[in-house]
C-alpha cells in the first residue's frame, strides 16, 4: 500500500485529502507543518508527498527543497492559494512534480495522485534511491552527485537488494540462492567476501552503511539524517 504525507496547515482540508485517501486505497498521514513532516520521516518511509505552500514556519517551497537534497525522485505535489504564475514558476524549478490552486476538486487530487505514483514506479522500476545514492539496475552502477561506481553483476546484484530493503537482514542463505543458485557448488563464504569489497568501494559514502547482523547475515541502514 502507498503511503502518503499530506503537509497541510488547515486541519479541515488536511484530515478531508487523509480520508478521501483513505477511502481510494491509499494510506495518509497528516501533519501540520514541515516540522512535522521531517519528525514524521524518522519514523516512516512514504511514497508522495502533498504539500501547501503558506505554512508557520518554513514554506512549501523550502520544505520541497530540503525534500530533493535527500530524494530525487519523491513525488512532490504542491496544493496551494497560490495560483500566479511567478509561484507555479518557481515550484517547478525546485522540482516539484505538479501543483493544484484551491479550492481543488478532490476527485481530481486522486486522479493526479494516482498519476504521479504510475509515473514514479515506472521510472524507479530499475532504480533505487538512498539520500543522494542512485542504483542503477540496467547499466550496474552506483552513483552520487559527480562521483559514479561501475560494479561487477554480482556486488551490484547483492548490494541494490539491499538497498531495495533498508534495514531488512538478508541471511547468506538467501543471498546464495538468489544469485548463485539453490544448486551453487559456490559456499556461502562468497557472499561474505562480496559484502567485504562493497564495504571497501562504498565506506566514505554518507548516504548508508552496509551492517552486519552477528549470527543472522546483512543489512543496510540509512546514515543519520537521511529521510528519503
Amino acid at each position: 500500500m502507498f503511503r502518503i504525507l499530506v503537509v497541510e496547515d488547515d486541519r479541515n482540508l488536511n484530515k478531508l485529502i487523509c480520508t478521501v485517501l483513505e477511502r481510494n486505497g491509499y494510506a495518509a498521514a497528516g501533519v501540520g507543518n514541515p516540522a512535522e513532516a521531517f519528525a514524521a520521516f524518522e519514523s516512516a518511509q512514504f511514497d508522495l508527498i502533498i504539500s501547501d505552500i503558506m505554512m508557520p514556519g518554513m514554506d512549501g517551497f523550502d520544505f520541497a527543497k530540503e525534500v530533493r537534497k535527500d530524494s530525487a525522485t519523491m513525488p512532490i505535489l504542491f496544493v496551494t492559494a497560490k495560483d500566479d504564475f511567478a509561484s507555479k514558476q518557481r515550484g517547478f524549478s525546485i522540482g516539484v512534480d505538479d501543483y493544484m490552486v484551491k479550492p481543488i476538486d478532490i476527485n481530481e487530487l486522486v486522479l493526479r495522485v494516482t498519476a504521479l505514483l504510475r509515473r514514479s514506479n515506472i521510472a524507479n522500476a530499475h532504480r533505487v534511491t538512498v539520500g543522494k545514492t542512485v542504483a542503477d539496475y540496467d547499466t550496474l552502477t552506483v552513483k552520487r552527485e559527480d562521483a559514479l561506481v561501475v560494479l561487477p553483476p554480482k556486488e551490484f546484484y547483492i548490494l541494490f537488494k539491499l538497498l531495495s530493503y533498508p534495514d531488512k537482514i538478508f541471511t547468506r542463505s538467501n543471498l546464495m540462492d538468489e544469485f548463485w543458485g539453490m544448486d551453487s557448488e559456490s559456499y556461502e563464504r562468497t557472499v561474505d567476501v562480496h559484502i567485504t569489497r562493497l564495504r571497501e568501494k562504498f565506506k566514505n559514502n554518507p548516504d548508508f552503511s552496509i551492517v552486519t547482523v552477528r549470527g543472522l547475515g546483512y543489512k543496510v541502514v540509512k546514515n543519520k539524517g537521511n529521510v528519503s
